[in-house]
């Protein structure tokens, strides 16, 4: 994607990557679209990456634009660490490297050719992190005017980020209730009962089976779905 033209205003530029991310349908496409918009937006950015840190130097890659920096993928890359400096966004928001090779290199950002890193900090409770990352081949690439950008666009992201998820909750939400409302029906069917009891019924095969109940309404509309056979003991 090119990036903003020069002159172009900060603040419509902000709107602009505010209206597509708040456009994405689920929090996977915000984190992809929000890691594309900050290599446009942050100057100096060449590629950036999202990512999800636990307490104990447990991460993985949410979204990145290259697979260069992709190095957080365990799958993939097993014996890669984590960024030098991921650890210090537990107590501030912000962290800069200028130059990963200033006291000798040997980390995997120098290893990979990436001299600069400017790292958000985009959701934090007690156990995990979520961060931004933007990272370039050259020293000392991210000034204190692409910090500034940086901060006030990762606010936007976790806006959009909050408001998919909620999305994607209530979607299931509501798909959820359909099913059980599906799976309440056939048994009110098979076992002439009303509504409360067919419902009822489904809670306490749930409690017998141990298991939830969306899935076990699962397997009642998709078995009723078949040739007629009984996906559980509902009695």
């Amino acid at each position: 994607m090119p990036r903003f033209p020069v002159g172009f205003e900060l603040a419509e530029a902000l709107t602009s990557a505010a209206r597509q991310l708040h456009a994405t349908g689920t929090p996977d496409t915000t984190l992809t679209t929000a890691a594309e918009l900050a290599v446009r937006l942050l100057p100096g950015a060449e590629h950036a990456g999202i990512s999800e840190i636990q307490r104990g130097s447990r991460f993985r890659i949410l979204a990145c634009t290259d697979e260069s920096v992709a190095f957080g993928d365990e799958s993939r890359h097993p014996a890669r660490e984590p960024h030098p400096d991921w650890e210090r966004l537990w107590a501030t928001p912000v962290v800069r490297t200028d130059d990963s090779e200033a006291d000798g290199g040997g980390n995997v950002l120098s290893r990979l050719g990436l001299r600069s890193s400017l790292s958000l900090r985009l959701r934090a409770d007690r156990r995990r992190l979520t961060v931004l990352t933007a990272y370039a081949r050259k020293p000392n690439a991210f000034d204190e005017a692409a910090t500034r950008v940086g901060r006030l666009f990762t606010a936007h992201v976790s806006l959009a980020l909050d408001a998919a998820t909620v999305r994607e909750q209530l979607t299931e939400a509501m798909r959820t209730r359909d099913l059980i409302g599906q799976a309440t029906g056939i048994l009110m069917e098979r076992k002439d009962i009303d509504a409360a009891g067919a419902f009822d019924s489904l809670v306490k095969a749930s409690q017998r089976e141990n298991v939830k109940l969306r899935d076990l309404a699962r397997r009642i509309v998709d078995a009723n779905r078949g040739a007629g056979g009984r996906g559980v003991n509902e009695r």
